[in-house]
């Protein structure tokens, strides 16, 4: 049995592109467009889901998905720093931010905790492995990092040495008992930039 899932980090808004923690603002123009113009690149699919976040149903929008929610698929929530710059949380809580990067059980205060994101991820994964054909899933990188981590089993200090960029695609396949990594990182094509500028 086939089972494949092809998960899609949701585009860039303008307050991530600012380094800001996500709360639920929509997707930046440039996503936007980045979106529509891959949106004949994805394979036809048996089932699509999308993360409940603004940004990533409207990634799923652009990109002519017809998507259901699944909050299995949410951002990790942030809690208090949501809307907040990385720098200005390092700034008046660097203890917390520190603990926050190097422990996968800490959480910003009203948030959850990177382990508590790769539980909904080895959740979903467990759930589809016995769902025969092509799942796609928008959704947001640290899903996608949790997800990559469970199939590796590999430990989730590791999440801070995976990038995964806004509208790259991340495809899992299995025989129906374990997970493989097929393809990870694949971005979106951006048009070229003129010579000289």
């Amino acid at each position: 049995m086939l089972v494949r899932l092809t998960m899609i980090c949701a585009g860039a808004t303008a307050a991530t592109r600012k380094g800001s923690f996500p709360s639920d603002e929509p997707l930046e123009p440039r996503s936007r467009a980045l979106a529509k113009a891959m949106s004949g690149t994805l394979r036809r699919a048996d089932r699509v889901w999308t993360a409940p976040a603004l940004r990533a149903c409207q990634t799923a929008e652009a990109l002519s998905l017809d998507a259901s929610v699944d909050p299995m698929l949410a951002d990790q929530n942030y809690g208090r720093w949501a809307g907040e710059s990385f720098d200005e949380v390092q700034a008046l809580q660097p203890d917390e931010i520190a603990a926050w990067r190097t422990d996968p059980n800490a959480a910003p205060y009203g948030g959850e905790s990177l382990a508590d994101v790769a539980q909904r991820a080895a959740g979903l994964m467990d759930r589809l492995i016995a769902e025969r054909g092509h799942t796609i899933a928008v959704t947001h990188a640290s899903v996608i990092r949790t997800a990559i981590l469970h199939v590796l089993s590999a430990p989730l200090a590791a999440s801070w040495k995976i990038d995964v960029e806004p509208l790259s695609i991340t495809d899992f396949r299995s025989d129906g008992r374990r997970w493989m990594l097929r393809a990870c990182g694949v971005t979106a094509l951006k048009p070229a930039k003129p010579l000289g500028s």
